[in-house]
């Protein structure tokens, strides 16, 4: 039996620096909650208008989010406090891993997208993206439609950030009709 991949792109979703920013702006009053982790309290600014959107992509049924961030193991209290959907994560058990391992398996997770599941990528991470060397080579070479948007950190995605995300989802419609 033959599997035909899910065309559907699948959005690596890192938190802090993309959705948790120190300035996020969008216009409007940031969200603020605290989430907690082993005892230790750790505050979190968000643009509601970006977490709306990202509901929306999600709902959509265009794009299969997925949550690539250190707080996968505690990702539920992000979705409560930015109001977001249950959405898969891409790995998890980083509770025991430093920070230089947990952008080794963010970056395992883009390269089985693209390379395993043969998708679409649409990945926003400020800092495990590649801007040169060999792993951009390696996801240009998968032979699939690919997005980076690496955010700086302080201000996280920006309106301009979801409005690429948006013309490469039309982009992949347009392909497929």
């Amino acid at each position: 039996m033959n599997h035909v991949p899910d065309p559907r792109p699948v959005w690596l979703l890192d938190v802090d620096g993309v959705l948790n920013a120190t300035r996020p702006g969008w216009d409007e009053d940031p969200g603020q909650g605290q989430a907690y982790v082993d005892g230790t309290c750790y505050r979190l600014r968000w643009a509601p208008a970006l977490a709306r959107r990202i509901c929306a992509l999600h709902h959509s049924g265009g794009v299969e989010v997925r949550w690539a961030t250190t707080w996968v193991d505690h990702i539920e209290q992000v979705e409560r406090l930015l109001h977001l959907p249950r959405l898969a994560t891409a790995f998890d058990g980083l509770d025991v891993v430093d920070a230089e391992a947990a952008v080794a398996r963010k970056i395992e997770a883009a390269l089985r997208v693209v390379e395993v599941e043969r998708r679409p990528l649409i990945w926003t991470d400020d800092d495990a993206i590649p801007r040169i060397g060999p792993l951009l080579d390696r996801l240009d070479a998968a032979g699939v439609p690919v997005l980076l948007v690496a955010p700086g950190s302080r201000h996280g995605l920006q309106p301009e950030d979801l409005m690429a995300i948006d013309d490469f989802l039309a982009e992949l419609t347009e392909l497929a009709s």
